[in-house]
């Protein structure tokens, strides 16, 4: 476990030292921002998150990708990740290392969307329940996307690439709810359970249910175990 603390430590480091961290934040917060004042704005606007917090799932679903891009896709092209995987770390500490320097990075950008949360009690008497709940899915709704993003990086050395891929299996994740509805019986309630977008909908409305904790976290053990798959498949080209 040292190993891997090494290198999320050295990705953290990384991350907050290039401009990556800071574009792809501050895009976030701005985009975030704007939905925020139109529902605060809107005529008997209520003193809740829910207004913004589902666009913000889907600007994670392209910013997630961007962030975690170059973390295997970069090595690869350099050429470094060989060297990497051929010292005495194993193929897990490694994919676990870069992943938890990504999470770090995603917890401190929706730290700075705490404004908008501050502003409800200054100007409002919000219900804290429901904040927490959108909070804790917005968290666990990212960590699941850096888990795709990841696993799409590892495909390929090109970061472009790996970022179209990651973005494209997002956006089937998060709207195959919509395919769902077209059909009936019990394939509709198969397919709309591996929406991501339909998980989320009770948090955004502060309802707790560790049905939908469980399926996140479900789809972060599977994307990171296919990316250390991925990795130790390269041993044997």
């Amino acid at each position: 476990m040292n190993n891997t603390f090494i290198i999320a430590w050295k990705e953290t480091r990384s991350y907050f030292s290039s401009p990556t961290a800071y574009v792809v934040g501050a895009m976030f917060l701005v985009l975030t921002g704007v939905f925020f004042v139109f529902d605060i704005t809107r005529p008997f606007a209520e003193a809740s998150v829910r207004g913004y917090i589902n666009w913000a799932t889907l600007f994670i679903v392209f910013l997630a990708p961007l962030l975690t891009m170059r973390l295997l896709a970069e090595e690869q092209k350099l050429g470094t990740l060989e060297l990497l995987l051929t010292s005495p770390v194993r193929d897990w500490e490694v994919v676990i290392g870069k992943y938890l320097a990504s999470l770090v990075t995603l917890g401190v950008t929706l730290s700075f969307t705490l404004y908008y949360v501050l502003m409800l009690f200054v100007f409002g008497d919000p219900d804290i329940g429901p904040l927490v709940s959108a909070y804790l899915g917005l968290f666990l709704y990212g960590a699941a996307a850096l888990a795709i993003g990841i696993m799409a990086s590892s495909l390929s050395g090109n970061q472009i690439v790996a970022a179209v891929v990651g973005i494209g299996i997002l956006l089937m994740l998060a709207n195959i709810n919509r395919i769902g509805v077209l059909l009936q019986g019990v394939g509709a309630d198969v397919i709309s359970g591996l929406s991501m977008d339909a998980h989320f909908d009770d948090f955004s409305r502060g309802v707790l249910d560790s049905s939908h904790v469980v399926y996140y976290l479900s789809i972060v053990v599977v994307f990171l175990f296919i990316t250390v798959r991925s990795l130790e498949a390269r041993r044997w080209r």
